[in-house]
């Protein structure tokens, strides 16, 4: 079973959802827009992907453009500004049992 962290407002996330259920991976879509991440969750998920907490920040995004670039933050406060803004997490994020990876392009997902 894996988890997809989808928003399906987002064309990549919604090629990643395809490409996974293509692919007929037994997936849980958690639309992590509506249903937030804690930062236990996120902080474990980071450790999966193994990237630091910033490699998953959405530079383009206004928030970020507006309040955050050139911020010197630590790994745990660009935590907590993930799970205060999610919007500025990457996507699709999918999540094995000891592995997760950033479905952009969706064929990363074939890393699982």
């Amino acid at each position: 079973m894996y988890t997809i962290y989808h928003n399906p407002r987002c064309k990549k996330s919604r090629a990643g959802l395809q490409y996974a259920t293509e692919k007929k991976m037994e997936l849980q879509v958690r639309e992590y827009l509506k249903e937030l991440l804690t930062e236990a969750e996120l902080t474990a998920l980071v450790m999966k992907l193994h990237v630091k907490p910033f490699e998953l920040i959405r530079t383009q995004e206004e928030i970020y453009r507006k309040e955050l670039k050139g911020l010197n933050l630590n790994d745990e406060e660009w935590i907590k500004v993930m799970v205060e803004n999610p919007k500025l997490i990457h996507r699709p994020i999918v999540e094995g049992k000891y592995k997760a990876v950033v479905g952009d392009p969706p064929e990363k997902i074939d890393q699982l």
